[in-house]
């Protein structure tokens, strides 16, 4: 859908005065009830007829958005005000207690609540609203980011970056599903996931919430989570809404850092940052955006028009709502120094496109203000009320507010949930290296020793950022995963807790774990970062804990190596929702298995693994540099990147996109086209491959599809992403895999910024991984220009 030349502000306008000359009797049912609360009348209907009974204040109020009671309560005896600033994470309001917040929801002075973590207390809340004189109920939205984490108890899937190692788009569509009914189940709406920021820093602390550094399966991976999140229109008691944030560039930082300014031309941003958004809209019907922190070339995103209105809503057509970052309005003024208080903060934010205000009290009072000064158009208040009560009623909030609590016990954790999480843990685990034949360990352990240490061994960093500490029995840690399977298999599993965290590994515990290992056969270390955001105080990585480095944190190496230093198999087993690049590591072990955050079942999934149970076919969806001296290392990078070279480091990764290993051998023939002339707008050239499973054991591999515009106007990437398939195998067996290339496939942004496929030639990558050697190639070509998208 695009909306030409005229304005989503001036249609409102015109829709407003429209129906207020035409009719300003307000509407009731029957029995003498407003329409806005008979179930039977359209939501168009019910919603025109609620708004006709608002005042501005009412209306303004369902734009404000609050923590939860619970949380307030918490968050004053941790942090002080002085501490508030610069917390992303725990929330109140000096000077207004919670009792007041909830005499606020009361007199529906309130629309939305978020980080309310029980049922109980959503039932609670909704039981407040209801007293208000519109019941108006309350949208609770809470960060639902891989799983209901933040809720004790729930299904913990893999982190996003997790998910994206599965190239899986329906596995991850399903796990979002299940969310969603979990979500339901415990009085949540909406859910401010996914994170489609596309990755280019893998310093930035949230890596592990996005779904790698390519536009194409990062749009995937976010297509997929909405669409399992909302199903086609998220009406009804099983859907929520989606939240596609952050708008944006957030994840390419000048130095790393969450938050801090972002410079990159406006082609990297429709090339690299923007597609995903694109087809959020476009093809999952995204219903709410959230903005980021950052400033893009000195616009702060919560007053960015161009990205919010412009482009999202008036070219692509975004027909949802959008919601600002944790207090990021405010920080137009405190932060980016833009507006002189949060008053005038306001005016640029709301003009620009802001819907909702997260969080807190006085910009219900000073957004009423801007409007009666004429600084805010009603127009903009309007539009964002009607978005907010459509979510409502759309979700049936208006008949049902409140939730089972007893329901919600069976729902959370629930059989077929625990399937899918344990299915994608086993897809995302990536055998990064394996020498000799490391691995499987054999199938007979004969009473050999295995040793476990590390600081991720035994305990619950395998369930990453945005999650509370979950039910024991509802985690499966390393050890417990090892130690179940091992011993089934003969071997005799020691564990020593050399440390519960990387910066907690002493000189002493390191002498007692090499001690220990040299009386074993094999020593599995179990390295990594800790994201978990209960654990502030030892977190390595995660939201607003970015990295220096790419190393292992702490004494980590010092452990590895006096291990190493005896000489034993050692098989290294990554947990981190960051990339970790230790060289020298990865050329002394004798395996490294990257498991990324895998979730609750990681300790499992992890060892079915290691003993063979399970064949290895996760992929990276990022490359892994050596070092931070190689950054910016994508592997979508322009021609020019490597003409020279560095002087005391390699060009080339240590891993790259899309690689993994496996326990088998898989073999492609060249690509073959149904065609090799592109046509036109809506034609198609499937392309085909054979993949042959050479090797003894049957196994899954990721067949990837890439392309490369061979003359461009602009400079294009050395490749590009443009399809993949997983496929199983049974040892011996060959399979044909077929991959369409369609015109998006081809297409790139010209001088005006029209989405355009130009004519010429195109060179047709296929293998598993994006590395040179790994892919086989073939040609296309395009007669004629084609434009998909007009930049009017």
């Amino acid at each position: 859908m695009k909306i030409n030349k005229i304005s989503i502000t001036a249609i409102i306008s015109c829709t407003l005065l429209f129906a207020a000359c035409k009719n300003e009797t307000k509407s009731t049912t029957n029995d003498g009830s407003p329409l806005y609360l008979d179930p039977t009348a359209s939501v168009n209907d019910r919603v025109e007829d609620l708004m006709s009974r608002m005042t501005l204040e009412d209306k303004v109020y369902q734009m404000c958005q609050y923590v939860g009671l619970e949380h307030m309560k918490a968050a004053e005896s941790k942090i002080s005000a002085e501490e508030l600033d610069k917390n992303d994470a725990l929330g109140f309001y000096p000077g207004v207690l919670s009792d007041s917040v909830g005499r606020l929801a009361a007199a529906g002075k309130i629309g939305s609540f978020l980080h309310v973590v029980t049922p109980e207390e959503a039932n609670y809340l909704q039981k407040l609203a209801l007293q208000s004189p519109l019941k108006i109920p309350l949208l609770i939205g809470i960060d639902a980011i891989h799983g209901n984490g933040l809720v004790s108890g729930s299904t913990i899937y893999p982190s996003p970056i997790s998910q994206a190692a599965t190239f899986d788009d329906a596995l991850v569509k399903e796990g979002s599903r299940q969310t969603a009914l979990e979500m339901r189940a415990n009085g949540m709406h909406w859910s401010f996931t996914p994170n489609i920021d596309v990755l280019r820093d893998p310093r930035w602390g949230r890596t592990g919430e996005t779904y790698g550094e390519d536009p194409f399966l990062v749009g995937n991976m976010g297509v997929a989570t909405i669409s399992g999140l909302q199903s086609d229109d998220f009406t009804g008691s099983e859907n929520v809404i989606a939240c596609a944030k952050h708008l944006i560039a957030g994840s390419s930082s000048i130095n790393g850092l969450n938050a801090a300014p972002t410079d990159v031309s406006k082609r990297t941003l429709f090339e690299i940052f923007l597609p995903p958004y694109r087809r959020a809209v476009q093809e999952a019907n995204v219903f709410s955006i959230m903005a980021a922190h950052n400033e893009v070339a000195g616009m702060p995103g919560h007053m960015d028009k161009f990205m919010m209105n412009d482009l999202m809503r008036e070219r692509w057509g975004f027909n949802g709502f959008y919601v600002s970052d944790w207090n990021d309005v405010s920080r137009i003024a405190y932060w980016h120094h833009v507006a002189k208080d949060f008053k005038q903060s306001i005016e640029f934010s709301v003009n620009a496109g802001m819907d909702m205000n997260m969080h807190g009290p006085t910009f219900d009072k000073l957004l009423i203000e801007l409007v009666n000064e004429g600084k805010v158009d009603v127009a903009r208040v309007n539009y964002a009320c009607k978005k907010l009560l459509e979510v409502k009623f759309r979700l049936g909030l208006f008949e049902n507010p409140f939730v089972d609590i007893e329901k919600s016990k069976t729902v959370n954790f629930s059989e077929a949930h625990q399937k899918n999480a344990l299915e994608q843990a086993r897809r995302s685990i990536v055998l990064q290296t394996n020498k000799n034949n490391a691995l499987p360990l054999s199938e007979n352990g004969n009473g050999k020793t295995i040793f476990i240490t590390g600081p991720n061994a035994n305990n619950q960093t395998t369930l990453g950022d945005w999650v509370s500490p979950q039910p024991e029995e509802n985690v499966v840690t390393m050890v417990e995963g090892i130690t179940q399977i091992g011993e089934a298999k003969g071997y005799k599993v020691n564990y020593f807790d050399s440390g519960d965290r990387s910066k907690e590994i002493t000189d002493a515990n390191i002498d007692l774990a090499a001690q220990k290992a040299k009386q074993s056969d094999i020593v599995i270390l179990v390295l990594g970062e800790n994201s978990f955001r209960h654990d502030w105080p030892r977190k390595t990585t995660g939201e607003n804990i970015d990295r220096a480095t790419l190393k292992l944190s702490g004494n980590q190496m010092k452990l590895a190596n006096k291990i190493l230093d005896l000489g034993k198999k050692v098989i290294v087993v990554y947990i981190s929702g960051s990339p970790i690049a230790e060289p020298g590591l990865e050329n002394r072990a004798n395996a490294v298995l990257n498991t990324w955050e895998s979730g609750a079942f990681a300790g499992q999934a992890a060892a079915e693994i290691l003993f063979g149970q399970v064949n290895p076919s996760g992929k990276l969806p990022l490359t892994v540099p050596r070092s931070v001296g190689q950054l910016q290392m994508v592997y979508n990078h322009k021609p020019t990147a490597y003409i020279h070279k560095y002087n005391t480091e390699k060009k080339v990764p240590l891993h790259p996109f899309g690689f993994g290993l496996s326990y088998t051998n898989f073999e492609f023939s060249e690509p073959k086209l149904s065609k090799d002339v592109f046509a036109g707008i809506d034609d198609v050239i499937n392309v085909t491959v054979e993949v042959s499973n050479t090797g003894a054991l049957d196994g899954e591999e990721v067949v990837q599809l890439y392309i490369h515009d061979d003359i461009s106007s602009y400079t294009r990437p050395v490749k590009e992403l443009k399809g993949y398939k997983r496929i199983a195998l049974k040892a011996g067996e060959t399979k044909s895999v077929t991959i369409p290339v369609k015109a998006e496939s081809l297409a790139m942004y010209d001088k005006d910024f029209n989405f355009v496929v130009e004519p010429g030639t195109f060179t047709i990558m296929t293998g598993n991984s994006s590395a040179d050697k790994d892919l086989k190639t073939t040609t296309i070509s395009v007669a004629e220009g084609i434009v998909l998208d007009k930049n009017k």
